[in-house]
Parts: C-alpha cells; sequence; structure tokens
C-alpha cells in the first residue's frame, strides 16, 4: 500500500507541474504579440512623411507658360527659370516635380485650394496677394516696361502719367502691370486698362493699333519685341518688383521646407547661375 499510496502522489505531482507550464506558455505569447506591435508601430512612425504634398512623393507647381524666359512651352514641355529653380528646389527635398499649366489668375487659386504646392510664375510680392498666400524668399527682380511701336507719341513713362493723358494701355489680366496701371492710371482716369489672357495677345493688340501701349515684364518684353516687328521699349522703366513663390498658408510645413531649400540654393549660386542661363548680363 505503501508503495502504490507513493506511486500516486509523485504522478499527482508531475500533473500538477504539468498544469502550470499550460498555464506560463500563453503569457509568453503574449510578451511576443505585444514586442511585435511596438515595433510595428515605431516602424509606422519611422516612415511617416516629412513633407505633406499634394501628390506624395511629388512638389506640384503651378504657372502660366507664357512668359518667357521664366517659363514657357518649348518641344512640348514647360521650361524656363522658374522651372528650374522648382526642379532644383525638389531634388534637394527627395521630391519629383510636376508643373500645371493655367491661367495666370488662376494659380493663387491652385495653390489655396491645395491643387499645386506652389506658384512659380514670376511672381510678384504684392500687399493683397500676401493676404492669401505665403511668399518665400525672392529669387529674382523683375522690371515691369512699356512697349510701344516705333512711332509712337508715348517717348516715356511719364507720358502715361501726363495731364489729360487719355491712353489705352494693354497687360496680361492679374499680373503686376494689370494692377500698377489701374491703380496708377485708370482709377485716376488717366487711360483705359485691355486685360488679356496672355501677354502676346495683348503685344498683338499693340501691333493692331487697339492699343496705345503694352505694360509688361522687362525679360517677356524683349523676347515679343524681337519676334513683332515695328516695336520697341521704352527706355525708362515703369516699376521695380521682387518675384517669390506663393505657397499656401495651411501648410507650414512644407512651406518651411521649400523656403529653406530655396534659400540654400540662392546662397550657393545655383539660383543665379539658372538666370544667367537664360538672360543675359547686360
Amino acid at each position: 500500500m505503501k508503495k502504490l499510496f507513493a506511486l500516486l502522489l509523485t504522478l499527482a505531482m508531475v500533473l500538477s507541474l504539468a498544469a502550470c507550464g499550460g498555464k506560463d506558455a500563453p503569457a509568453e505569447e503574449e510578451n511576443t504579440e505585444d514586442t511585435a506591435v511596438e515595433e510595428s508601430t515605431e516602424n509606422t512612425e519611422g516612415t511617416e512623411s516629412a513633407l505633406p504634398t499634394a501628390v506624395e512623393g511629388v512638389l506640384t507647381m503651378a504657372t502660366n507658360a507664357a512668359f518667357p524666359p521664366y517659363e514657357y512651352i518649348e518641344g512640348g514641355e514647360i521650361v524656363g527659370i522658374d522651372a528650374e529653380i522648382a526642379a532644383a528646389i525638389a531634388e534637394k527635398l527627395g521630391l519629383e516635380v510636376q508643373i500645371e499649366d493655367m491661367e495666370f489668375d488662376a494659380i493663387i487659386e491652385a495653390v489655396k485650394s491645395g491643387k499645386a504646392d506652389i506658384g512659380l510664375a514670376g511672381m510678384t510680392v504684392t500687399p493683397d496677394r500676401a493676404e492669401e498666400v505665403n511668399f518665400t524668399a525672392s529669387y529674382a527682380t523683375g522690371v515691369q516696361v512699356v512697349i510701344v511701336t516705333e512711332d509712337s507719341a508715348i517717348t516715356s513713362v511719364d507720358d502715361l502719367f501726363a495731364e489729360g493723358a487719355s491712353n489705352v494701355i494693354g497687360v496680361q489680366r492679374n499680373t503686376t502691370g494689370d494692377l500698377y496701371t489701374t491703380w496708377d492710371l485708370e482709377d485716376a482716369g488717366l487711360a483705359t486698362i485691355d486685360r488679356y489672357s496672355k501677354g502676346a495677345e495683348a503685344v498683338q493688340a499693340l501691333k493692331t493699333g487697339k492699343v496705345d501701349c503694352v505694360v509688361i515684364d522687362n525679360e517677356p518684353a524683349k523676347a515679343f519685341v524681337a519676334e513683332v516687328e515695328g516695336l520697341k521699349i521704352l527706355d525708362t522703366e515703369y516699376i521695380l518688383e521682387e518675384y517669390a513663390g506663393a505657397m499656401n498658408k495651411d501648410n507650414a510645413e512644407l512651406f518651411e521646407a521649400v523656403n529653406v531649400a530655396l534659400e540654400e540654393l540662392i546662397a550657393d549660386g545655383t539660383v543665379q547661375a539658372i538666370i544667367d542661363t537664360y538672360i543675359s548680363a547686360e
């Protein structure tokens, strides 16, 4: 009996130990799962995009490709100063650049709505525009000039402001040429402003006698005068202005990244080298 009792006691102890072992196993599996969840969360957080763009991995640039040499179409592609600056910024940020061509007066709305990340279109910083978008550092200086026919009675910018002046001035809609001539001349009763979708259309209107002059940026003005016989640019400039990129006010993170990249490209001479490729130093 004693031997039988001892055998039964030993068997009970073995079963008890086995039961305890069965309870410990699930606890080890739970710990493993918790560790996997933590590692998964860490990996996800580590791969979050640092730059929230309209299209992931792409910097979308809105422009009006009728403003040489800043943006124009060549061989079916949009090229020019702004296109190259956008590409350089995108490269610095590890993104690709995508350029969307649209009417000039649609660019700010595209930026505000998130359809574009940045507007680069030889755009001048003005107080009204600064209320709607954030502007990057200025990367170029523009000059508004006056195009006239070679036999025009308008010989200087002062003639536009003369007492009793009543000229018809062609401009590209919503550009600074439009804004400044409206404020300075039309609102003062010294001119009537005819607005066109493209600068080339305003120049054609001058050639056909529909307007007395065209106020536009100096660089496209030089290109238009070279193409259209019988036109010239007045020696006196209309106004100096600063060009910058327009960005959404609600996307501070992307704005900061783009602006830092642009400032670095300005500082290391990349931007000036791009400009010099298109504009001679004369």
